[in-house]
């Protein structure tokens, strides 16, 4: 726990250094890496309830950094984009915080980042599976 606290705070401030929030920024970085998507698909993938979501949006698109656009084929559902500025600052900010986190893993050698990585996604299939059986 307390290296997955410092591990936290090293994150939170590395992306508030850019004026964004965890959630606005995990939204924009989504999209960056999987392009376009319905709106409740990014709230699954960033896990942020449909409210929170379509609160994130909002916040995102007053800042002129996304833009929900209807599909053409299903007028329910509403995609996600990013806007040129939005694309800009991502891609700026992205780099950024990967070399910030990049160093948290300095002490650790090649061999040991993979294993750690493979431990990890381990430890994580688990945890879902868990949860999954506790319905």
């Amino acid at each position: 726990m307390k290296a997955y606290r410092a591990l936290a705070q090293v994150d939170a401030r590395s992306i508030a250094a850019f004026g964004l929030g965890l959630s606005d920024f995990a939204v924009l970085e989504i999209l960056l890496h999987k392009g376009p998507l319905p709106v409740n698909t990014i709230g699954r993938q960033v896990m942020l309830t449909s409210g929170s979501i379509t609160t994130a949006v909002d916040r995102l698109e007053q800042k002129r950094l996304v833009r929900r656009e209807a599909c053409p084929d299903d007028r329910r559902v509403t995609y996600v984009t990013l806007t040129a500025e939005g694309r800009t600052l991502i891609r700026r900010v992205f780099k950024l915080h990967a070399n910030r986190l990049e160093k948290v893993f300095d002490p650790l050698s090649a061999k040991e980042r993979s294993a750690l990585g493979t431990l990890l996604k381990k430890l994580g299939k688990h945890g879902e599976s868990l949860l999954d059986q506790q319905g």
